[in-house]
Order: C-alpha cells, then sequence, then structure tokens
C-alpha cells in the first residue's frame, strides 16, 4: 500500500522531533502542504503574523526566550524578501531561527520562467542574510538538508538559516524515515579548552589585582561560573545583549553601562589591570565605535576562533565554550586569586556613582526606570524597540535577573520590538511581557498587534509617544545644525486604536504617574497598552553622544 506521507508530514515532524511547539508565519501558495501537515498533525501552534518581516522578529523574540529554535515560515519571492529584515535581526542577536519557505517548482526554479512569486536568486538573496541557506533538491534529501540546517542555526555562533522546499516536492509521497523516532539534533559538542590554555588562561588571571570581566551574548549560559569569579573579586560589565548573565542587582556589575560618554567608568578602566572577555564582541555600538579605551591587558574568551582579535587587540586568546572554560577557571583560581584591598568595595561604589550620575541626565524621565521596576513582576520580559527612553534608561540602568527577560534590537533597528515582544511573550508561558516602543516604530509594525490580540498574548505594549522620530531629530541636532526635516509623524489617537479591539488602554501625562499607571495595565490578563504623552511630560533631555560639547 502507497504511503500517504509526504514530504510536507516530513517537515512538519521534524520540527516537533526538534522540540518546536510553536512556529510564526503566513500560509500562502507555496507553503500549503507544509502547513496543512502540521494542521493536520496538531503538535505545533501556529502563529499567523500579519507580515513576514513581523513574523521573523517573532521567531527570533521566541528563541531568545525559550533559548531553542524559532521558526519563521513564508511563502516564496516577495514572501521570502518580506522576511530579511527580521533575519538581519537574528543574525545581529545571534539567535538561532530556521526559516522554511516555498519556492517555485523544480522544474522552473533559476530558469527566469514567470512563475508565481518567482524570485530572482531567491538562494541567493537568503544565503545573504542568514548564515547559510539551502534549497531541497530531492525528496530523499529532505530530511539531511532540515537536519544539517537547524543545526546550523543552533552551533556557535548562532544565527539563522533559510530552507527553500520547492511546492512539489513538498507534495512527493515518502516512507516516514525511521530514524525521527528519538530523533535528536546533531550539534557539535561545545570545545572545552586544552588542559594547557586552561593552565595559561589561569596564570594570567591570578596575576591581576584589578580584574575586569566583560561579559557577551555568548557568555549568557556562564552565569553560575560569572557570579563565582564576582565573589572571588572581579567586577563586572556586559554588553546590552549579554544583559542579566549574573542578576543586575549584584553590586559589583555595572549591567550595560560601558562607559560610552562616562568618564567615571572610562577612568576606572584605566586602574583596571586585567580585562576578561568572554562571548562578546565589544561592538562599536557600545564602545563608540571603538574610541572606549579598555585596558591593555585584554584576554579573550570566545567560541568562535574568528573573533580573535576582530575588534580590541587582546594578549591571549581561548577558543572555547564560554560556561565550560569558565567552570574550569573558577576551580582553578579559587583561593589562588587575591585582589587588591578594597577593590572590591572600590567597584560597587563606582556602580552607585555611575547610575546616579547616568540617571541625574535624564530630567523628567529620570525616575521611570526605578517606578517600573517597583511594579513589574520581577521575572516579567523586557521586550524594547529603539527608542530615546530604552537607548537611555532601558537598556543601561533598568535592571534585569536573568539573561532571556532582554530582549531589545540588537542592530538598532526601528520598529522591531513590539514584533520580537509578541515572540517573547509566545514562549514566555505564565510570566508577563512588557514591551516598549516609541510612536514611530510601533506604527512601523501596528498591524501585529492584532497578532497578539488573536493569540490572547499576556503583554503590555508602552508606547513612549513623542509624535515623530525623536531618536532622528537628536542625530539632525548634531549632524545637520538643528533641522529636523521629515522626523514629525501625524499618526492615529492611541486611545481610539485601542478602543477598535477593546484593548485596555491607559493614559500617563505626568512623570510621577508613570509606574502606577503602568501597574494598572500589569494588572489586567492580557493585551493592554499604555500611551506615555510625552508633550505633557516634557521633552527627553539630549542624551549621550548628541550632549557631548564641540571640541574646542
Amino acid at each position: 500500500m502507497a504511503s500517504d506521507y509526504t514530504v510536507g508530514d516530513l517537515v512538519a515532524e521534524f520540527l516537533s522531533a526538534c522540540g518546536v511547539t510553536t512556529v510564526f508565519g503566513i500560509a500562502s501558495v507555496h507553503n500549503i502542504p507544509m502547513l496543512d501537515a502540521i494542521g493536520r498533525r496538531n503538535t505545533i501552534r501556529f502563529m499567523m503574523a500579519r507580515g513576514e518581516l513581523g513574523g521573523a522578529h517573532m521567531a527570533d523574540g521566541y528563541a531568545r526566550v525559550s533559548q531553542g529554535l524559532g521558526v519563521i515560515m513564508s511563502s516564496t519571492g516577495p514572501g521570502a524578501a518580506n522576511a530579511v529584515g527580521g533575519l538581519i535581526e537574528a543574525r545581529f542577536a545571534g539567535s538561532p531561527v530556521l526559516h522554511i519557505t516555498g519556492q517555485t517548482a523544480t522544474k522552473y526554479a533559476d530558469r527566469a520562467m514567470g512563475s508565481v512569486h518567482d524570485a530572482y536568486d531567491q538562494l541567493g538573496m537568503m544565503a545573504s542574510v542568514c548564515k547559510t541557506a539551502y534549497r531541497i533538491r530531492s525528496a530523499q534529501h529532505a530530511l539531511g538538508v532540515l537536519t544539517r540546517a537547524a543545526a546550523e542555526a543552533l552551533s556557535p555562533p548562532m544565527g539563522p538559516v533559510s530552507v527553500e522546499v520547492p511546492i512539489d516536492l513538498q507534495r512527493v509521497k515518502i516512507d516516514r524515515p525511521a530514524v525521527l523516532d528519538g530523533f535528536v539534533l546533531p550539534l557539535p559538542p561545545p570545545r572545552r579548552p586544552t588542559e594547557q590554555e586552561l593552565d595559561e588562561l589561569a596564570a594570567r588571571v591570578v596575576a591581576a589585582k584589578r580584574p575586569l570581566l566583560w561579559l557577551g551574548n555568548g557568555a549568557k549560559a556562564a552565569g553560575g561560573a560569572a557570579a563565582r569569579l564576582l565573589e572571588m573579586g572581579f567586577g563586572m560589565v556586559t554588553s546590552f545583549n549579554g544583559r542579566a548573565t549574573v542578576p543586575e542587582d549584584h553590586p559589583r556589575t555595572l549591567g550595560a553601562l560601558t562607559g560610552s560618554g562616562m568618564p567615571v567608568i572610562t577612568d576606572f578602566y584605566k586602574t583596571v589591570d586585567l580585562c576578561l572577555v568572554v562571548g562578546c564582541r565589544l561592538r562599536g555600538h557600545e564602545t563608540n565605535d571603538f574610541n572606549v579605551r579598555l585596558p591593555d591587558n585584554l584576554v579573550q574568551v570566545d567560541a568562535d576562533p574568528g573573533a580573535n582579535g576582530r575588534t580590541y587587540p587582546n594578549q591571549y586568546f581561548v577558543c572555547g565554550d564560554a560556561r565550560l572554560t569558565l567552570d574550569a577557571l573558577a576551580s582553578r583560581i579559587d583561593g589562588r586569586l587575591e585582589v587588591a584591598p578594597g577593590y572590591p568595595e572600590e567597584f560597587a561604589e563606582l556602580k552607585r556613582t555611575a547610575q546616579r550620575s547616568y540617571i541625574d541626565t535624564l530630567g523628567a524621565y529620570g525616575t521611570f526606570s526605578g517606578q517600573l521596576r517597583a511594579v513589574m513582576p520581577k521575572d516579567a520580559i523586557w521586550a524594547r524597540d529603539v527608542t530615546q527612553n530604552n537607548t537611555t534608561w532601558g537598556n543601561r540602568v533598568f535592571p534585569l535577573y536573568a539573561p532571556n527577560q532582554n530582549v531589545y534590537p540588537v542592530g538598532a533597528g526601528i520598529g522591531q520590538g513590539l514584533c520580537l515582544g509578541i515572540g517573547a511573550a509566545a514562549a514566555a508561558g505564565d510570566r508577563k511581557t512588557v514591551v516598549m516602543t516609541g510612536d514611530g516604530g510601533f506604527f512601523l509594525n501596528v498591524g501585529e498587534l492584532w497578532t497578539a490580540l488573536q493569540e490572547k498574548l499576556d503583554m503590555v505594549v508602552i508606547v513612549m509617544n513623542d509624535r515623530g522620530y525623536g531618536v532622528i531629530k537628536r542625530i539632525q541636532d548634531v549632524t545637520a545644525q538643528g533641522r529636523r526635516f521629515y522626523a514629525d509623524l501625524q499618526s492615529p489617537d492611541l486611545e481610539k486604536l485601542a478602543a477598535l479591539s477593546e484593548i485596555p488602554y491607559f493614559r500617563c501625562s505626568h512623570s510621577e504617574t508613570f509606574g502606577d499607571t503602568v501597574a494598572k495595565a500589569l494588572a489586567i490578563k492580557g493585551l493592554t497598552m499604555v500611551e506615555v504623552d510625552m508633550a505633557a511630560v516634557g521633552e527627553f533631555p539630549a542624551y549621550y553622544p548628541f550632549n557631548q560639547k564641540p571640541a574646542a
């Protein structure tokens, strides 16, 4: 008897075998067999995005919070192209996202014959923004290609991988692969450095008296070992994407106060005799394009050998998994590291001083971080868009307690926060998700609000409304002599917009009522909206680097 099991069924079962429980995307003529299989199996929740761009960001946000594979399924051609922006952000963020797209029938592909959705070199387009891209070219090779793609997405440095499944192959009947019983992805084991490398690393660390630990996204699983190093006397700072590897209420972590525009921190760096950088790119975005002067004695640990010397020069490099390396290091130096007397207390005072001085620059918005932290559940997800509020207090001084609470556009693209937050909320379980966006970013993807509504997600959307592109205005003030062209927006009334779908709505018009207003929204299960009327609260003050005096 002929099998009714198709390649479409294989795709659906493969995703379940990888532990995927939620997929994002849009149904289209070139993915119906795969989505039909997902629907018939009924083991995966398919969340219908309003656009492939939003769906790709949702898959990214989901991956960051679930710490597993995020999946976006798109159509061919224009649909695949629409997903590109979200895949670019996933690449920036190091998020393991699997993009599965259709393709025109095999006999028409790459021949420019004008089939529906037939894009020129779709595979090349996807390869240009992902870690890699594949096309399934035969039914018998489908499982092999899917397996390789998912494994590559989940292997350091993690990132998005795209797979084309031609529409004719999706319908091909095959025998169900027996290997799917008890299937486990063949992920490469994390590298533990050699004993010689670890001995050398430990020798360099125990020679230090004023050590600093700098963690990035690649060190998120190394929180236990990082906490041990802090208790031995290290101070710590993180990238924006490496936040809360150790809970940020620890007295000796600066969090993401990396030093840009803060002489109190950069002057302190001059006294540090070892900077141990782990799983971090030391990106230009967080070092003012590498103008922050870091300690000369910089030692780097990274799972990616290509990270060696990519941005700042180092004195020693170890290629290794962050958790395995720091665990081994902490055990080697336990009882041997002798930091300078008073150094831990100095670092704790640095944190207090730096946070106070930073908050003092924010004017009417200086209390927002504290007010929100007081009312927001400690385990809630904190998702943001690029806004003046996030660029300042949201990214740098709002305390977080676990790395998978931290969701924001690593590539600094506007309009991504709402969609990232929707994906995060889909993975959050019983935890609340709080999204903060500006009005400009919010209206770029406002249609996805109804995705959150349809899926009954438990999230608060805070819109910081200054009726325009506030970040752009700041840049124009510095680079265009204050000529603010094309930065003001005419937008719908947010209260009326919320009323369209009976979304509970709250407005904050005074700085001192911000926390109380958000608390009212948090008390309601489901989707709620808070508008902060920034015209009423006051103009956001100029912030670094836009508040610097020009050189003489």
